[in-house]
């Protein structure tokens, strides 16, 4: 595994707006995570996951350019794999399905993501365990 507080995970970023997914990208790299996309759209999600090997965690728009990722969060959650949204909106968005994810404001920190994607891997390490 890389060093860093990521320490090689895969992170899954699902995210509409380029330069977003581009400085969450880095952010990721930076803190020694295995990007997955980024993907714009709920299709391309869904391939990605259905193509590849589970991710570690996810950094979730909850809208995509009109539409929400809510399918996104299903299918993550369906194969236990924790997740961030990532919004503008708030928590307000959030189905009560997925009323326990944490949700990070736009704009919000790179610093914050990280710390709360790492407690997310440690937190499906200690589960699995």
């Amino acid at each position: 595994m890389s060093a860093g507080l990521l320490g090689g995970r895969r992170i899954l970023v699902v995210e509409d707006e380029a330069l977003v997914a581009m400085l969450v990208e880095d952010a990721l790299v930076d803190a020694g995570g295995e990007v997955l996309g980024p993907v714009a759209t709920v299709a391309d999600a869904v391939a990605l996951l259905e193509n590849e090997a589970a991710p570690d965690a996810a950094v979730l728009d909850l809208n995509l350019a009109g539409e929400t990722s809510v399918p996104v969060a299903d299918v993550l959650a369906a194969r236990g794999v924790p997740f961030v949204v990532a919004t503008g909106y708030g928590a307000a968005g959030l189905p009560p399905e997925h009323k326990d994810a944490p949700v990070l404001a736009k704009p919000y920190d790179p610093a914050e993501l990280t710390a709360t994607l790492a407690r997310l891997c440690a937190g499906r390490q200690t589960a699995t365990r």
